[in-house]
């Protein structure tokens, strides 16, 4: 999947950035590419590079380490902790760690490489990843896993932003091709992803088991590092000299750390009294962040966040959309990988295999909204959100009638339809969300939400996981029963969020945002 994402490039022209579907589906995502542009700046095209598509190879080995990294939470994390141990949270941790890190680092990334150059932070995002990556594979504690994990979301956020301009550099007036090679490869990788990962856990290789998901990444990236470091362009920083809104950062990643850790650890530790003091601190913190923005825009310094866009109620009320959407699809998909496994007593290997329906939909979907959203508008979100209703009822009715003799085959229809429904939202989304804003704030804004999109994923995990084992806990119910009752309850609150999702819809712009 990919829904399409308007980032800001070097020259603050905006482009559509496509979500691997399996990314949002297992876990979030995160911001990887399939891209297609979305104005064309009014100026002659620089010739196009002689090594171009060797380029794109190396730009693709980059994001692919990202597309492959986002879906291990929901296939690895239960053998993970198996061979580490750790609390329950530890399961969560595991992808809401690598989320939160993208969700802050997102505000920066692009920023980075406009102040020090695309190749240069690329290299440095690849080169970071890789190190973490070997980190997670080496792990000995639950502890040092997730210290690598964030540190993975961290570089990737820095490695990710740098693709559109770096083909752009490389394709100039040929940018097309690029755009109609790489969809096809993306969505091939998205469909396959999951199933690799599932296939590495159960295949044992070398004895590495689980590691061998983190430890598939070095080959991967070595070769994104070499060839990228010799045929990449290496342009002029065009923001050279000014300096990062440091403050805004630090405060930015302080609230949502305060705002997702007690939701995560809280129900753990029985609820005490500073799980409530950080979630009241969050709230101050991230004020805070917002006064921080405020006065930069004021003065006419950089910042993080352009917050005039907030003026207009169709982007408020997408950011709430996109809060609900991605908490919906990444907490429930936690929560579907976790039945699989630790309910119904699948391998990694099943539960890829059992959850590729819900992948395979997503891509499906994904690709006939595209040819749509030009009649369709805004219409398209709802026409998604209500398959997507039909697919949730569905897993609702197998698991109120089928109680413990749940398998796979009644699994596979309603994951379809889900996905189906949840693929034809990601291409528009964004273009859609943005539609009634200046061409002056579309960067920023798009930028703000995909950052938004990483900590709606983080919430969700943290919010449906903690409702999941408190329900498997509950005495008086034993065996598959009690994870039949967690995978109800997280059904029925992903109906309701959908039903939210689909009442904010009708606050965003009709159509979507236009090339021009």
């Amino acid at each position: 999947m990919k829904r399409s994402v308007l980032l800001e490039s070097e020259s603050n022209i905006p482009f559509r950035f496509m979500e691997d579907p399996m990314t949002a589906t297992l876990d979030a995502p995160a911001a990887s590419p399939v891209i297609t542009p979305d104005a064309a700046p009014e100026q002659v095209q620089p010739a196009p590079h002689p090594r171009r598509w060797l380029g794109l190879f190396a730009i693709l080995s980059a994001d692919l380490l990202n597309l492959l990294d986002s879906t291990v939470g929901t296939i690895a994390a239960p053998a993970i902790r198996a061979d580490l141990g750790g609390s329950t949270s530890t399961l969560q941790w595991i992808a809401a760690g690598y989320t939160l890190a993208m969700a802050v680092g997102l505000l920066v990334g692009g920023r980075l490489g406009d102040m020090y150059g695309r190749k240069r932070m690329m290299v440095v995002g690849v080169i970071g990843f890789l190190a973490s990556s070997l980190l997670c594979g080496l792990s000995a504690s639950p502890e040092m896993l997730l210290v690598s994990r964030v540190l993975q979301g961290g570089f990737g956020a820095v490695m990710v932003p740098q693709s559109f301009g770096l083909i752009r550099e490389l394709f100039g007036r040929e940018v097309g091709k690029a755009f109609a090679a790489l969809g096809p490869v993306i969505g091939l990788a998205t469909v396959l992803g999951p199933v690799v990962a599932g296939l590495l856990v159960d295949a044992d290789l070398f004895g590495a088991g689980w590691r061998m998901i983190f430890l598939i990444n070095l080959p991967l990236g070595a070769f994104a590092l070499y060839v990228g470091g010799r045929v990449l362009p290496s342009s002029e920083p065009v923001a050279r000299g000014e300096r990062l809104d440091v403050k805004g950062a630090l405060l930015a990643a302080a609230g949502m750390f305060l705002l997702v850790y007690p939701l995560t650890q809280g129900h753990e530790l029985g609820w005490p009294a500073w799980s409530f003091v950080m979630l009241a601190g969050s709230v101050a913190v991230l004020g805070g962040f917002v006064v921080n923005q405020a006065r930069r825009n004021r003065g006419g310094r950089p910042a993080l966040v352009r917050l005039s866009v907030f003026a207009k109620r169709s982007f408020s009320s997408g950011v709430a959309f996109v809060v609900a959407f991605f908490g919906v699809i990444t907490g429930f998909s936690l929560a579907v990988g976790l039945f699989l496994q630790l309910g119904l007593g699948y391998s990694p290997l099943q539960a890829s295999l059992t959850m590729a329906p819900w992948a395979v939909g997503a891509f499906i979907g994904s690709a006939l909204s595209a040819t749509a959203l030009a009649g369709l508008g805004r219409r398209i979100l709802h026409l998604g959100l209500a398959l997507m209703g039909v697919g949730l009822g569905g897993l609702l009715l197998v698991f109120s009638l089928a109680s413990d003799a749940v398998g796979t085959g009644h699994l596979i229809a309603p994951l379809a339809v889900f996905g189906f429904g949840m693929g034809m939202i990601f291409v528009p989304l964004f273009d859609i969300i943005v539609g009634d804003l200046d061409d002056a704030e579309v960067g920023s804004a798009s930028g703000l939400l995909t950052s938004v999109e990483q900590l709606g994923a983080s919430l969700g995990i943290a919010v449906l996981g903690t409702v999941f084992f408190t329900v498997v806990g509950v005495p008086g119910v034993s065996g598959v029963a009690r994870f039949v009752d967690a995978a109800e309850v997280i059904t029925v609150i992903a109906i309701g969020l959908t039903a939210v999702t689909f009442a904010l819809g009708f606050l965003l712009p009709r159509t979507a945002r236009q090339a021009h």
